[in-house]
Order: C-alpha cells, then structure tokens, then sequence
C-alpha cells in the first residue's frame, strides 16, 4: 500500500495544499470579527503566541502521524496505536459533518461573486437581500450543488493533478489579490472624515479599555478557538496530507510555512475588511457584524458606498473568497474519501462518488432548513438573543464538540501513550532541527490538552 499511494510531487506542493485548506471561510469573516471585538492588537498579539505554540505542536503532530503511517485519519490513530482507533473514527466523522454545510456557504459566496461580476452588486447591498436568498428553495441548492460538484472533480483527479496542481494555480492567486485588497483598503475615505488607516488602527492598536482578568480568558478563548478552526487540525485534514507527504522532505520547514502563510493571510483579511467597515459604517458596526452577515450583508453595503468601483472590488473581493472556500473544501471532501479508500480499499473513483452524493443529500436537507425544515433552536454557545437552525447545529457538533474531543485524544495518546519522542523523530528524521524541540513534550502532554479542555467547556456554555 505505501509504495502505491500518491504523494505531492514536492514540499512547495504540500505546503500550499495545506495552507489552501487552513486559509478559509473562518479567516475571512471570523478573524476580523474577533480582532475588532477583542481590543485589535491585544487579540493579534494572543493569537501570534498560541500560533507558534499550541497551532505548531498540533499541525506537526498531525502531519506527523500521517507521514509515519502513511494513512488517513481513520485508519492512521489505530496504525500508530490500536485501541486509539476511535480518535480516528471522530477525526473522519468531523470532515463528513462539515463537508454538506460548508458547500452550502461556498455555493452563497459563488451567488455573490456571479452577482458583483455580471454588474448586480449594488442589489447585493439591498436590505434583506440574504436573507430572501437562503430562504428561497431553489436557488442556493443550485449554487450549493455546482460548489460542490466542483469541489467532487478536483478530488477525483486525484492528489498530484486534482489538489495539488489547482492549489499551485489558486494559493499564489489567492495571495496577490488579498495583498492588493489589503492596501487598497487603506486608501478608503468614508463618511465622517473616517479612513481606512483608523480601520487598520483598530486591528493592530491594543485596546485594554475595560479588560479585565475574566475578559482577557475570554479573549484568549476566542484567539485560541479562531486559530484552532483556521490550522485545520482535528478534522483529519493534516494527518490525511502529511500521509501524501515524502519521507525525504523537511517535515518542519514545510510546518514552518503552513504556519505563515496562514497567520499572514488571517492579518491579511483584518487588513482587508476592517479599514473600508470602519471607515463607512464605524467601529461599532464593525463589532456587531458577526460571522456571515459581515460578509454578506455589511461589505456589499460597504462596495454600494463605493460606487461605480465598489463592484469592481465586490467581484475581485468573492472571486477571492470563493478560491479560498474551494481549497478549503477539497481538502475537508479529501480527508473523507482517503478515509474510504484507506479503510474499505475503494477506489478514488467509488470513493468520491459515494461521499458526493451523501454529502449533496445533507446538504440539501440543511439548504431546506431555511424554508421547509425551519425551526430555531438554542445551542449553549448560542448568544443571547440568537437562534440556531440545521446548519448552526452541524457546525456546532464538527467545530464545538468533537474537533476539541479529536485534539484532546490525540494529545493523551501523543503526549502519555507513545510518547512525544515518537513525533520528535518522525519530524527529525532526515536530521533537521526542530526549533522548538524543548517545548513540544511539555505543550503536548500538558499546556496543549489543558487549554482544549477548557475550550471544550466553553463550548458547552459554561462561560457563558
């Protein structure tokens, strides 16, 4: 089997799948949501430290066990240490919740990116424009299925000419644009002398007004939970690449630049969608735009502001977006139908029709969520005064609950059963030096498992 299985022809290769999948949806919309909301350089501050402490022990201890036992998530935790099979089982089981809803959103940015390109952008700003489109029947289930089926085509070419060859054409793509976004943005003038260089002082100016020792936990919790979702770990995906990933490479150094490309493109998109929000609707708005609605209801009304060129950047801005939601999404469908093809011996061809067509029922059945299935509900994470429907509760289920269950078990079996030596010579083995050698055992066996298990209570409501 380890002599037939396809790996990425180089690190470069690797390096920018595996950054395609961590940069995403969750670094546009919900980096700049918590860096405004949590004193801008404080939370950027936060997020730097545990990027280059808690993000690099997960993301090396995941592509690691995947390079050394040259399997996907479900089968690779019982390959390195049988009874621990079941961390594997919810690593596979977190991409399979995922998958159906996060189509459904990349097919709501490929609504808007074909909005702002054929000249409707100023309808996008409209009030209630959202709204009355994920509500419809029709229209977002046919968005969500050519997302999708995209998503399903790339996986089908396989490793070398599906992921990695569209990630060489889109990541270098991806990086230009949100660079010239960024700078643009902090040209903007707004209304009430507002520009988009007092947007820029909110993200990276410290603010410690009001912030206490509870509200400094609480933004050590966001910061922690944002970069948790934004690295890609505990959902199968970094196990699932580092197991396409040579034996001969330089396991750190590629680690390294996942590292950078990702917190440089989570600053990038601060950058990018602060200053122009700030500098047309003020920093309180910018606060209360949570999540999708800052996407997909303040930025429109921010590009109609704009004017005639306010749709020219809307289309370049949602062709950026729905690039980094597509290498996002091969790599989440990747790490489903590795597990089928590693588990049951299909074939790639079985594997991805199979996982497709579940995965294009769920979702339609979330689609339907908005209209024919619509209740609202509570979640304990839910804030006060808000609601959850069909996508809140998958999302709640993949993200809040088992993805901190997946990294706590990885941790317990890394740090205490086969021992942190077992990843240190994984990564170390062609003789590189590993930077923070020192601090991996005591990260992973104690500071690591500590702060997840608090996030895991936090998303069980108990700081709310």
């Amino acid at each position: 089997m380890e002599k037939k299985r396809n790996s990425f022809s180089s690190s470069f290769g690797f390096v920018l799948a595996a950054a395609g999948s961590a940069i995403g949806l969750g670094n546009i919309w919900r980096f700049p949501y918590l860096a405004a909301k949590d004193g801008g350089g404080l939370f950027l501050v936060t997020y730097l430290v545990l990027a280059l402490t808690f993000g690099f022990t997960l993301i090396l201890t995941e592509v690691a066990i995947g390079r050394k036992t040259k399997q996907s998530c479900l089968t690779a935790y019982g390959k390195l240490h049988k009874p621990s099979k079941w961390i594997g089982v919810f690593a596979s089981l977190v991409p399979f919740l995922i998958l159906p809803y996060y189509s459904i959103i990349g097919g709501w940015v490929l609504k808007y990116a074909v909005a702002f390109c054929t000249g409707h952008g100023t309808d996008a700003a409209k009030d209630g424009y959202f709204g009355s489109f994920i509500t419809d029947y029709v229209p977002p289930i046919v968005f969500d299925v050519i997302f999708l089926a995209a998503t399903a085509f790339i996986i089908y070419l396989g490793v070398n000419k599906g992921i990695e060859a569209i990630s060489k054409i889109l990541m270098p793509i991806l990086l230009f644009v949100v660079i010239g976004i960024a700078i643009f943005s902090l040209t903007i003038k707004g209304e009430d002398g507002r520009t988009g260089m007092d947007g820029l002082k909110t993200l990276v100016v410290p603010d410690f007004k009001g912030v206490g020792a509870k509200d400094y936990f609480m933004i050590v919790m966001d910061a922690m939970g944002q970069l948790f979702y934004s690295i890609s770990v505990a959902m199968g995906i970094m196990v699932t690449y580092g197991s396409y990933f040579k034996d001969d490479s330089n396991l750190v150094k590629s680690v390294n630049q996942i590292e950078i490309f990702d917190t440089l493109v989570a600053f990038l998109a601060g950058v990018m969608v602060i200053p122009p929000v700030v500098a047309f609707m003020g920093v309180e708005d910018m606060k209360n735009s949570a999540g999708p609605s800052l996407m997909f209801v303040a930025l429109p009304k921010v590009f109609e502001k704009m004017g005639s060129v306010g749709n020219i950047i809307g289309a370049v801005f949602f062709i950026m977006v729905l690039f980094a939601a597509l290498t996002s999404c091969i790599s989440i469908m990747e790490a489903v139908v590795a597990s089928l093809i590693d588990q049951f011996g299909w074939s790639r061809r079985k594997a991805t029709i199979i996982e497709g067509a579940v995965a294009m029922a769920i979702s339609i059945v979330i689609c339907l969520g908005y209209n024919k299935f619509y209740f609202e509900t509570r979640l304990p994470n839910t804030a006060k005064g808000g609601s959850a429907q069909l996508l809140d509760i998958f999302d709640y289920l993949s993200n809040n609950i088992f993805m901190p269950i997946v990294a706590i078990g990885t941790c317990i079996l890394i740090g205490w059963i086969v021992k942190p030596k077992t990843i240190i010579d994984e990564a170390t083995k062609n003789g590189e030096k590993l930077g923070r050698k020192a601090m991996y055992p005591v990260m992973i066996k104690f500071i690591a498992p500590v702060l997840l298990f608090v996030l895991l209570l936090g998303s069980l409501g108990l700081f709310n």
